[in-house]
């Protein structure tokens, strides 16, 4: 935790496996951090968000609602992670992006720029979702994947392998696009 809060630290229970933890309430918006995680004074976490393991929240980013960030996942720059929403492993999220509802972005996946992933929508590997992108419903996007532009990603649509959604393209329904798919 940013020890220039010098806030006073108890014990917290994140419910990862790991049992209570050094955790302090943050200065910004009274959500849990845990001592071994990063997050500026400039970030807000607030509500019952939590922040744990070793992650970093930085900049004017906002993780609020049920939402929470762990692992080594880092979300900076104006990013907004709210709902149930989950950022985890070596997840970024940064820029303006949003991520809220029940979605999950982890592994080594980015979303940055305007975009946004929300729903049920999970985002994931070594995928990237940027620009003005959105990934909704139950979409999945993952392996090496990009959405970008203005891309979509909606319904139970998957996209993964190398593929690519770019421009004004849609994918929705039952579609699934891989391999080294445009």
């Amino acid at each position: 935790m940013n020890t220039e809060n010098k806030m006073s630290t108890e014990l917290h229970d994140f419910k990862d496996g790991n049992g209570p933890v050094r955790a302090a309430r943050h200065c910004n918006g009274g959500g849990w951090v845990a001592c071994t995680a990063h997050v500026d004074p400039s970030a807000l976490i607030s509500g019952d968000a939590l922040v744990y393991g070793d992650a970093l929240v930085y900049g004017n980013a906002w993780v609020y609602g049920d939402a929470q960030v762990s692992g080594n996942a880092q979300v900076y720059g104006n990013a907004l992670i709210s709902g149930n929403a989950l950022v985890y492993g070596d997840a970024q999220v940064y820029g303006n992006a949003q991520i809220s509802g029940n979605a999950q972005v982890y592994g080594n996946a980015q979303v940055s720029g305007n975009a946004q992933v929300y729903g049920d929508a999970l985002i994931s590997g070594d995928a990237l979702v940027y620009g003005d992108a959105q990934v909704s419903g139950n979409g999945r996007v993952y392996d090496n994947a990009q959405v970008y532009g203005n891309g979509r990603v909606y319904g139970d649509a998957q996209v993964y392998g190398d593929a690519l959604i770019s421009g004004n393209a849609r994918a929705y329904g039952d579609a699934q696009v891989y391999g080294n798919g445009r």
